[in-house]
């Protein structure tokens, strides 16, 4: 999932990118509401994480104005302020959640999980070649009704190319997401995760169209 986080605590805002990019999220991070607007259309992230007091306003201000126009993707307020009319407000302004600092990151990505699976509900995509399901919201593959272990690296080509059935995508642009999610990433690492995603869900699920991308099969 990409995941938009502002965050203008420089130690806190690297242990939440970290943590969810290990759990297999692509995170933009941000500690300014000016960064953070230039990220919604750049990263077009499926979920914000927005903390209140940052150096140009509050994350309620930024919440306020997505709404305004209209845009309905899941987010969370991480905030210090612990007062009952603090959650009021930030749920008032259209937040889904509410986390109080400090928190534990294992809990963060639980209500990540939670709020996407009620935007997302059951989405299920299907892959007929090879016999190959996969559920986006539970990060589930199956193949002939057997679940495959994936990497989040692996996941997180697989959910690419999945979101976007039959069209191809090129290497730059699957190379960007997988360096996103965590550890060093070499420059031949798009082919190797393809070899080995290939090797857990059937050659015939990702197709290569040569000098130009790939694909998964619709």
């Amino acid at each position: 999932m990409r995941i938009l986080l502002l965050e203008d605590d420089l130690g806190l805002g690297r242990a939440v990118q970290e943590h969810l990019a290990m759990a297999g999220h692509q995170v933009s991070w941000a500690i300014t509401i000016a960064q953070a607007e230039d990220e919604l259309s750049l990263a077009n992230p499926e979920l914000l994480l927005l903390d209140l007091r940052l150096p140009d306003g509050s994350g309620l201000d930024l919440l306020h104005a997505v709404r305004a126009r209209g845009d309905q993707r899941p987010a969370i307020i991480l905030t210090a302020r612990d007062q009952v009319s603090d959650r009021i407000a930030g749920l008032n302004a259209g937040a889904d959640d509410y986390l109080v600092k400090p928190f534990d990151l294992k809990e963060l990505n639980a209500r990540v999980q939670a709020v996407a699976r009620r935007y997302a509900g059951a989405q299920r995509v299907l892959c007929n070649a090879g016999e190959l399901e996969l559920d986006l919201t539970g990060c589930v593959a199956l193949v002939k009704g057997k679940e495959a272990v994936l990497t989040a690296r692996e996941w997180g080509l697989v959910a690419l190319l999945a979101r976007r059935p039959g069209t191809v995508l090129p290497r730059e642009r699957l190379e960007e997401e997988l360096s996103g999610i965590g550890g060093e990433f070499e420059s031949n690492a798009v082919e190797v995760y393809i070899s080995r995603v290939r090797r857990k869900l059937g050659h015939e699920a990702i197709e290569t169209l040569r000098g130009i991308g790939y694909r998964l099969r619709p």
